[in-house]
C-alpha cells in the first residue's frame, strides 16, 4: 500500500467498523440496550433518572449484566454527558472454534455433538470476545 492509501485505511480514519465503542449521550440510553459500565460490557437492565436541582447536573444511575461474565455492575453520569457503548454483533452459523460456556447451552451443544447432529451456534461478540449465547439442531430455523 502506498502511503497515499495508508492515510485513507480504516485505523486512520476512526471508521467506526474498526472501534470497538462508540459514544452516546447518557440520556438517550435505554432498557435492553448496551453500556460500558466500570469499564465492563454491559445489558442494561434499569436506568433511572434524576432531574437537575441545587447541586448540579440531573443523573442517570444505570444498572446492568456483564454480556460475558454475568456480573451485576451499576454505573452513574450526568445526563448530559456522552457514555461509550460497546459495538455488539450477534451472529448466528455453523462454527469451529467456538469456546463453550460452562452452563446449560454448553452441555446442549456437547449432546448435540455427541449424537453426530450439525449444530448452528449463536455468537455474542463484544470487545475482542465471544461467547457462545444458543445453540440448536442445524437445519432448525
Amino acid at each position: 500500500m502506498s502511503p497515499e492509501e495508508d492515510q485513507y485505511a480504516p485505523e486512520a480514519t476512526g471508521d467506526a467498523e474498526t472501534s470497538l465503542t462508540y459514544p452516546v449521550q447518557a440520556s438517550a440510553l435505554r432498557k435492553g440496550g448496551y453500556a460500558m459500565l466500570k469499564s465492563h460490557p454491559c445489558r442494561i437492565l434499569e436506568l433511572t433518572s434524576a432531574k437537575p436541582g441545587k447541586h448540579g447536573h440531573g443523573k442517570t444511575l444505570v444498572r446492568g449484566r456483564d454480556i460475558f461474565s454475568g456480573v451485576a455492575v451499576e454505573d452513574s453520569w450526568p445526563s448530559s454527558h456522552s457514555v461509550m457503548v460497546p459495538v455488539v454483533k450477534k451472529k448466528s452459523g455453523e462454527k469451529q472454534d467456538v469456546k463453550l460456556p460452562e452452563n446449560e447451552i454448553g452441555a446442549k451443544v456437547k449432546i448435540l455433538l455427541a449424537e453426530d447432529k450439525p449444530v448452528r451456534v449463536t455468537i455474542l461478540a463484544a470487545m475482542g470476545k465471544e461467547l457462545c449465547v444458543d445453540a440448536k439442531v442445524g437445519n432448525e430455523d
